[in-house]
C-alpha cells in the first residue's frame, strides 16, 4: 500500500524566522516530549501509541514512549483498562514501508560487490519480470520509483503459490524514467531479485548483511508477538478480514507473500533504528562504503526521499533524507547536522484514518531542528529520557 503519504498544505513552520529568538534546547526537546505525550490523548487520537528518538552524533537526545502498544479488541470496542498495555521505549513496532529502505541497503551493498548495477536490467537476471513491456526496466528505475508500474496490485487475491503472477503479468503505466510514481510492485520486485542474485531469502540477507553487522537485534520480518498492536482489519476498509493485527505484518501484500517481503514486513525499534541512521550519518561503515551511502542519500535518493518538508519540517531543505510508513511510521536522518528522527507511531490503530495526516512527523522535525539551531547535541547538553 502506499506509505509515502500526501503532503499537508498549510502547516505552520515552527522553525524560528529572521529576527526571531533562538529558544534553549532542553525546553525544546522538553516541549517535543510533551507533544508527542499529546498524540495518543487527543480525541480522536493520532495514534494508539508512539516512540520517538531523536540523536544528534552519538548523543540521544531524547528517547521517549507514550501511549498503548494495545487498548483496543477491535475498532469499536476498548479492551477493558486494566488489559491496556503501555508502549515502552523498546517496543517494537511494524516499519511497514521503512522496510523499503533495508532493502534498498542491500540492493546498494550488492552493487558495491559488482553483483548488480544501477543500470543492471532486471529481466537480465529475474527473466520472469520482463513479460509484457517490463524488459527495459533497471534497478535504479526499481529504486527511484521511475518503472512506470502502478503503485500496488491485489496479490493477496492471488492463490497461494501463484502470488507474484500478476505482477509478472502487469504492464508500466508509462516508459521508464520518465514519471515518478510511488509503488510497492518497485521494491517487492527489488526483494524478489536480491533473492535471485544471492540464493538467500530475504530476511537471511537483511541479518547477515545489516543487523547482526549494526547490532540491531530486535529488527526482523514477522511474526513479533510483543509488538505494537496496529489495525483491526476487515472489508471494505482493509483489504482482508484478519481482525485486530498484532505482531504479523499489516501490509495485506506481504501477509500474502509469508511476511517476508521487499516493501514491508520489518518490525523494529527505536533505538535500532538510530543505529542505522547513525551508521549512515557516519558514511555507511560497516555495512556499507560512502559512496553507496551517497547514492541512497543523495538528490534525488535512490529509495530515500530527499528534502521533503510534509513530513521532515524544518529538517527539510539541505539534503536530508528519509521514509515514511503506512502505520504511522518515519525516520529522517539530516547529514547537514548529524541529526536523525525516528518515529514509531499505531496511527491505524484500532483502524486506518480515513485520510492521512503527516502533520504531526512535520511538527516532531520543527522541533528537532530549533533543538539543534540552539545547539542541542554539544557537550554541554544532558541526554533527556522518557
Amino acid at each position: 500500500m502506499a506509505a509515502q503519504l500526501p503532503p499537508e498544505d498549510g502547516r505552520p513552520s515552527l522553525t524560528p524566522g529572521p529576527g526571531e529568538e533562538i529558544g534553549d534546547p532542553t525546553l525544546e526537546l522538553d516541549a517535543l516530549r510533551r507533544e508527542v505525550d499529546d498524540l495518543p490523548r487527543g480525541e480522536p487520537p493520532c495514534c494508539g501509541g508512539v516512540v520517538v528518538l531523536a540523536g544528534r552524533g552519538p548523543v540521544d537526545l531524547l528517547h521517549h514512549a507514550a501511549g498503548w502498544a494495545v487498548r483496543w479488541a477491535d475498532r469499536d470496542r476498548e479492551l477493558p483498562r486494566e488489559r491496556w498495555e503501555p508502549v515502552r521505549p523498546d517496543t517494537p513496532f511494524d516499519l511497514a514501508s521503512l522496510t523499503k529502505l533495508f532493502t534498498a541497503v542491500l540492493a546498494v551493498g550488492l552493487m558495491e560487490e559488482g553483483e548488480l548495477a544501477p543500470d543492471t536490467r532486471v529481466a537480465d537476471r529475474l527473466p520472469e519480470f520482463g513479460a509484457a513491456g517490463k524488459g527495459s526496466i533497471t534497478v535504479r528505475h526499481l529504486l527511484a520509483h521511475t518503472s512506470g508500474l502502478r503503485p500496488e496490485l491485489p496479490l493477496y487475491d492471488a492463490p497461494p503459490g501463484r502470488r507474484l503472477e500478476p505482477l509478472w503479468r502487469e504492464s508500466p503505466l508509462h516508459p521508464p524514467d520518465t514519471v515518478r510514481i510511488y509503488s510497492d510492485l518497485n521494491l517487492i520486485a527489488l526483494g524478489v531479485l536480491l533473492e535471485r542474485v544471492t540464493g538467500r531469502r530475504l530476511d537471511a540477507l537483511l541479518r547477515e548483511r545489516v543487523t547482526e553487522p549494526l547490532g540491531m537485534g530486535s529488527t526482523r520480518f514477522g511474526p513479533v508477538p510483543g509488538a505494537a498492536a496496529t489495525e483491526d482489519q476487515r472489508r471494505p476498509v482493509a483489504k482482508l478480514d484478519r481482525g485486530m493485527v498484532r505482531g504479523a505484518v499489516h501490509d495485506e501484500n506481504a501477509f500474502a507473500l509469508g511476511g517476508v517481503a521487499g516493501h514491508a514486513g520489518l518490525f523494529s525499534t527505536a533505538a535500532d533504528l538510530g543505529r542505522l541512521c547513525r551508521a549512515l550519518l557516519a558514511g555507511g561503515g560497516p555495512i556499507l562504503a560512502p559512496r553507496s551511502v551517497g547514492l541512497l542519500l543523495d538528490p534525488p535518493g535512490l529509495a530515500f526521499a530527499v528534502d521533503q518538508p510534509w513530513f521532515m519540517g524544518a529538517l527539510a531543505g539541505r539534503g536530508a533524507a528519509g521514509h515514511t510508513g503506512f502505520t504511522g511510521t518515519s525516520l529522517v536522518v539530516d547529514r547537514a547536522t548529524d541529526a536523525f528522527l525516528v518515529l514509531l507511531a499505531t496511527t491505524v490503530h484500532p483502524v486506518r484514518p480515513s485520510r492521512p495526516d503527516s502533520r504531526f512527523r512535520a511538527a516532531a522535525a520543527d522541533r528537532l531542528a530549533r533543538a539543534i539551531a540552539a545547539g542541542a547535541g554539544e557537550s554541554t547538553d544532558r541526554r533527556i529520557g522518557g
